[in-house]
């Protein structure tokens, strides 16, 4: 069974994402409350997928993304961004940070579901192809 890692300061929210990924029957879920807690889970527990909040105590979603990716013990892991920040700069610094999908809040449980399989298919080359254009893309428009 595939290990899902939830962080997300919010309780309701945790219990609703728990809720919708445990819906497909398929993942195992853990959580998280904090940045610096979620990244001590990822190295306890190595999860196959994360879905992190941006806006959290101690280390924002952001920080959270760019220390998994810089690290290459978990450089590969699927990284999902769910925030209610919609502003389209939000969701170019998630994606830029290295998340591989940022959904916002509220979500749809199938959506949610959906994004996981996606992440989960990508192999680390197509993920930093994505990132590499990502990266030209945001230049070309400065």
């Amino acid at each position: 069974m595939k290990k899902v890692l939830v962080i997300d300061d919010n309780p309701t929210i945790v219990e609703l994402i728990k809720y919708a990924v445990n819906l497909q029957g398929v993942y195992q879920v853990a959580v998280a409350y904090d940045g610096v807690q979620g990244l001590e889970q990822v190295y306890a527990e190595h999860p196959d997928c994360v879905i992190i909040d941006v806006k959290m105590p101690r280390m924002g979603g952001y920080q959270l993304v760019r220390c998994l990716r810089g690290d290459a013990r978990t450089a590969d892991i699927p990284l999902i961004i769910l925030s209610a920040m919609t502003r389209e700069e939000d969701q170019m610094t998630g994606l830029l940070s290295g998340a591989d999908e940022y959904l916002t809040k509220p979500f749809k449980p199938t959506a949610l579901n959906e994004a996981i399989e996606r992440v989960l298919r990508l192999t680390p080359q197509e993920r930093q192809n994505r990132t590499d254009h990502l990266v030209r893309t945001q230049t070309d428009c400065e």
